[in-house]
């Protein structure tokens, strides 16, 4: 997966470049595509700010982190990331479920 990773304030390392691409390796575990993952890593008085935002098919997913280390920045960032993910992974099901409890309901009602 080619992710596109920009920073003015710092230079990427081949380390940061690393660790990103494992954080969103993980992302791929559910087998949902991720369309044009961006990065951008800013420096902002003391602490380091980490903004992804990621194309899945019908969405689009955005997650900000601010620490003061950039490893624990990516790594909030990447946790944000998982839980946006699994919402989404598991949303059409969750409707499917409860349209069909209100179909038994009244049809259950009806009788």
């Amino acid at each position: 997966m080619i992710i596109d990773i920009t920073s003015k304030s710092i230079d990427i390392t081949p380390t940061i470049r690393e660790r990103l691409e494992n954080r969103f390796a993980k992302l791929e575990k559910p087998q949902i595509p991720l369309i044009k993952p961006q990065v951008i890593i800013t420096r902002e008085k003391q602490d380091y700010k980490v903004e992804a935002k990621i194309g899945v098919p019908n969405g689009q997913l955005f997650a900000s982190e601010q620490h003061e280390d950039l490893y624990a920045a990516i790594n909030g960032l990447g946790q944000k990331l998982e839980r946006q993910l699994r919402r989404h992974h598991t949303k059409p099901i969750t409707e499917r479920v409860d349209s069909s409890l209100n179909i038994n309901q009244s049809t259950s009602s009806n009788l």
